[in-house]
C-alpha cells in the first residue's frame, strides 16, 4: 500500500478551497513524485474549476448511480483540458498527478459509488467533508487491487 505526504499548508489551501466554493463540490489536482518505497510526495495542490454540467452528466450516464438529477453539489469533473494542461506542467518540472481531491458539501468524507467507478487506481483521492460551509473532517482513499476505497495513510508534514 502507498502512503501519502501532504503540507500542512497544502491541506489549508485544499479546505479553503472547498469552503469557498460551497454549496457546490470543488476539486483539484495533487502534484508531486512517487518514490522507490510507492510513497506519494506532494509538491503542489493546483485547484481546478469543477467542469460538472448537464452536457458532462450525460457522459456519465453510463456509470450514473443514482436516477435522481444530479448537479454540481454532489459531482465533480475535472476538464480534460485542465488534465492535460497540468500532465505538461509537471512534465517540465519532473511532477506527475499522484491524486485528486474532492469536497462532500454536507456529507462525509467518504467516497461514493459514483466516485469510486469513476476513480484511477494509481491516484490518491482526498475527500473534504464541508458541512454548512466549514470544513469538519478530510480523508485520504485509494482504491485496491479489488478497485475498492481503502483509507490510504496520510502524513502531513
Amino acid at each position: 500500500m502507498s502512503i501519502l505526504t501532504i503540507s500542512s499548508e497544502q491541506i489549508q489551501l485544499i479546505c479553503t478551497h472547498a469552503e469557498q466554493t460551497y454549496p457546490q463540490e470543488c476539486c483539484g489536482l495533487l502534484m508531486g513524485e512517487i518514490n522507490e518505497n510507492n510513497h506519494k510526495i506532494t509538491v503542489e495542490i493546483i485547484p481546478t474549476e469543477n467542469a460538472w454540467n448537464s452536457e458532462t452528466a450525460k457522459t456519465f450516464e453510463e456509470v450514473e448511480t443514482t436516477d435522481i438529477p444530479v448537479t454540481s453539489e454532489r459531482r465533480f469533473t475535472i476538464s480534460p483540458q485542465q488534465m492535460i494542461q497540468a500532465q505538461k506542467q509537471g512534465r517540465d518540472r519532473n511532477l506527475i498527478i499522484i491524486g485528486i481531491y474532492h469536497s462532500h458539501p454536507d456529507h462525509p468524507a467518504i467516497p461514493s459509488e459514483f466516485d469510486r467507478v469513476c476513480a484511477w487506481s494509481d491516484y490518491s483521492y482526498i475527500i473534504i467533508s464541508v458541512e454548512k460551509g466549514k470544513t469538519t473532517d478530510l480523508q485520504n482513499w485509494s482504491l485496491d487491487q479489488n478497485h475498492q476505497f481503502q483509507a490510504e495513510p496520510l502524513i502531513r508534514d
